[in-house]
Order: C-alpha cells, then structure tokens, then sequence
C-alpha cells in the first residue's frame, strides 16, 4: 500500500472527523475504501440522520436549499443567497484553508446568523463540540457573522399532535461557549491530516479509539479475526470484566485454566465448571418452577419500532411502538396453536395489536415471555394509553412468567459463551430451530423489513414478501420459547 503522492489534500468537515478519531481510519478511507465494511447498522443510522436533518428543514418553509454535489456550485449558490434578503439556508457551502463544510441549519439573527448543527441524538455529545467547532471555524474564516453556535437535538419528551407538526421536537443548545476555546485548534487538525495523508499508512494499533464514538468499518482490516485455542476467555464471565481484567493481566487467557478458589460469584462458578467439563448444566428447579403453571399457557413475542421522527399521533421520539405480535398457545400438553398479528404499516397499529393481544391470551394462564421488562413495558404503555382497554391488558401483565431469569439461574451450556440471550440458549436445546436462513433474523432487521413496509413507493410484491418474512421470524421466537420451556420442564 504505497505510491501516496505528495499533494495538498481537501478535506471536508467528515474526515477530518475520521481523523480525529483515528488518523488511520482517515488514511484508509481516502486510499483503499474497498476494505470498509458498512453494516445495516451503520446504513440505519446515516439514514436517520438524514431524515432528521429534512424534518428540521421543514419547521423553515421559508428557508432555501444549497442543493447539489457539485460543491464549488454550492459555495458561488451560497455567496449569492447571502448577498440577498436575510432567510434560513439548509446545507451553506463555505471553504477556508482547503476545508469545505456544509452547515446543516444557517438561521437569521438580529447582526447575523445562527449556525444549528442537526443531530439524531436525545442530547449534546462530545463529539458534537468538535464537529460544531470545525463548521464554525470554517464560516468565520469566510467572515459569516455568527451570532451563536448551536445544536439542535432530539427532545425526546416531545409527543407528536399529528399532521406533520414538528414544532417542538428539537431542543436547541447553545454552545458557542463550550466550543470557543477549541476553534483554535482547527488549523493543527488541518495539518495533521494532511500530513496523514502525505505519509505510508499509520501504524496504529487497535484500541478504545475503533468504535468511539462510531465503530470503525475498517475494524475487519485492522484487527482481523484469528482463530485461537483459547475458547472461553475470561470475558466469558457474566458482568465479570473487572475480575476478567485482572485475570488477563495475570495471564490467563482462557477461563479453563483459572483456579476454582478465585472465583466467588456462583454465576461464573456455574460458567468456569460448564466450559472445563464440556457439559451442560440444567437444574432440576427450573422443571418444577414450570411444571407448577396450569394450562392454558401461552408463549407471547412482540416486535416494535422505535423511529427518531414520531410518526403516529400520542408516540415520542424513539418510542417503541409494537406491530407485530407471535402467540403459541399450548391448551394441553403438547396441544397447540398458533395466532398472529401484523400491522399494515399504514396506519397507528397500537390499538388492533392491543385489541388482538387481548382476544388471543384470554383471562387466565401463564404468558411466557422472555426477558419481561420489554413485553411488561410495552403492555403498560398500552393501558396508560387506551383506558378502555387498560383492565385487560394490566390483568394480563399479571399472569407474565419470564423464561430468561430461569434459564440464566438454572441453565448453561458451554456454547452460549456467557451469554442467556434467546438465541444464545436455543441453539444449545434446540439447534433445528436455525435463524440464519430466514430474510428477517433478529428484531433490527424486523424493524427494517417494517420500515420498508411503511413507505408508500414500497411495491405490493415486496410488502408481500416482507409481510411473510416477518410472520416467519416472529413464529421462530415463540417456537424457541415452547421448545426451551418443554425442555426445561424434562428436568422436573
């Protein structure tokens, strides 16, 4: 990876970021960006941000758009705007000392403006600060008046009235104090990313820096992954990562090879003895906890978005709001049944999921779940909103049984790593009960495929198929919990 070229690089507010992160993220992203791996993760976010950013323009109908890529356009578009009558300007292009920046939100102010820096996030970061302090520096250097440096952040107590009013749902921070100081340091970071740029690749070392504030895409490249003898690290241990630390520290890379006396929590007793004898534990309490329930029984999955953007009327910011719910329902032993609900993604699906919830897990009978707090929350939020349905849906609440907190107490096998997550556990019982051949595999890309279903542009063939995808996901979680409750119960 040689051949750098000796030359003055731009640079754009982005990576001159990279570099404050890592100068060797900087470095790959300008000479090899093949070797990014950008995960839907990542895509999801960039696509929130996005959005969030058009819904901040939109509280302006007024304000005019520096649209475009070609950049030395935007910038003659933005001198020529400001020359004229004062008004707000989305995405002003200014340029000093070869740095190019976009401002986000430039808004009229008694001498000036005011520069807003739109983000996703419920409050003001500290990466935020360097961001703002690289656009400010910028339109200063092109002698813009600014009158405050601002960030304009999601306030997550706001509740969406409906019809498109968004009025409310930033809170604005003014942080021109907090950034004054690191102004001035802007043209240092301009010339060590330049020197970066002029130089071999760094020779950096993986470290704290790979995933703050982001996760590097080029982690891949950096620290590849290598397959070692050591199985069960000590991090394996369940909230053991200072006695991990230390155990590294004192050279123990697998968790085998720790003496037994220097562990004292029963939960990594029950982990170390699992990993060195290869052999699953199961206590026989588990079986008697569930043999003790009646019937009917009832094995309950919900899926839920949590959009930035509210999008129904009485939701919050990042509210969770289900649309999707998986019932097994087991009259007798062995005797089953199965019901579904799923939104059509064009209306408020609060009301019908609750509706049907109800109808479906009747008046008595355990309702298995796993891991409550989720499910629990949900319903309650339910019942504050919908009075009428709230008897119901509390009496419901009542008759929840957790499967995690009796796996996590009397269960381990030494494939689940540390972990009692449900796909951690359902392997280990029931290994026929694969997810990775599904479209739709774990709950964030359930929120995607229901995402998709919700834009108008989506075809009718590929709703259809999302629609199929996430009843199939859905049912695969309520089949793992009858398996691993059946399993358990064996042990009775």
């Amino acid at each position: 990876m040689n051949n750098i070229q000796t030359k003055r690089h731009g640079l754009s507010k982005s990576r001159l970021l990279l570099h404050r992160q890592c100068p060797k993220r900087l470095w790959l992203k300008v000479y090899h960006p093949e070797l990014e791996e950008i995960d839907n993760g990542n895509q999801a976010r960039f696509a929130t941000g996005t959005y969030v950013g058009e819904v901040a323009q939109q509280l302006y109908p007024d304000g005019v758009l520096i649209d475009g890529d070609d950049l030395g356009q935007a910038m003659i578009d933005t001198k020529e705007i400001l020359t004229g009558e004062k008004r707000p300007i989305f995405e002003a292009t200014f340029q000093s000392d070869g740095l190019l920046i976009r401002a986000d939100l430039l808004l009229p102010d008694r001498d000036g403006f005011r520069m807003v820096e739109v983000k996703s996030s419920t409050s003001v970061k500290d990466y935020h600060l360097t961001d703002a302090a690289i656009q400010s520096w910028v339109a200063e250097q092109a002698k813009l008046p600014l009158t405050s440096v601002e960030i304009a952040h999601i306030d997550n107590s706001f509740v969406y009235p409906g019809g498109g009013d968004y009025h409310g749902l930033f809170h604005h921070a003014d942080i021109s104090e907090q950034i004054s100081g690191m102004k001035a340091e802007v043209p240092d970071w301009i010339n060590a990313a330049r020197k970066t740029l002029s130089g071999e690749e760094p020779c950096i070392a993986p470290g704290a820096q790979c995933d703050t504030p982001f996760e590097c895409p080029f982690f891949g490249y950096c620290a590849p992954t290598v397959k070692t003898e050591d199985e069960y690290p000590p991090e394996v241990m369940p909230y053991g990562r200072a006695l991990a630390a230390t155990l590294r520290d004192e050279g123990y890379t697998d968790l085998r090879d720790v003496p037994e006396e220097r562990l004292d929590n029963p939960r990594h007793q029950r982990v170390w003895r699992v990993s060195k004898s290869g052999q699953a534990e199961l206590n026989s309490e588990a079986g008697k906890i569930i043999a003790a329930l009646p019937y009917p029984r009832y094995y309950i999955d919900f899926e839920t978005i949590n959009p930035a953007v509210p999008v129904w009327a009485g939701t919050r910011p990042y509210m969770q709001v289900p649309f999707q719910w998986s019932c097994h329902t087991e009259a007798a032993k062995g005797v089953m049944t199965h019901c579904a609900f799923l939104a059509d993604g064009q209306s408020d699906p609060r009301r019908s999921f609750a509706e049907s919830l109800i109808n479906v897990a009747g008046t008595d009978g355990p309702i298995f779940v796993y891991y409550a707090p989720f499910e629990r929350s949900r319903m309650q939020e339910l019942a504050d909103y919908y009075p009428d349905l709230a008897p119901a849906l509390r009496a419901a609440v009542v008759r929840i049984v957790d499967l995690y907190p009796i796996a996590r107490d009397y269960y381990y096998h030494p494939a689940m790593c540390g972990s009692w997550s449900l796909k951690a556990v359902l392997p280990t019982i029931a290994p026929d009960l694969a997810y990775d051949n599904l479209e739709v595999a774990n709950g964030g890309m359930a929120q995607e495929a229901f995402a998709e279903i919700m834009q108008p542009e989506t075809l009718p063939e590929r709703r259809q198929q999302l629609h199929n995808a996430l009843l199939l996901y859905c049912e695969r979680d309520t089949v793992a919990m009858v398996r691993i409750a059946h399993y358990f119960e064996g042990s009775a």
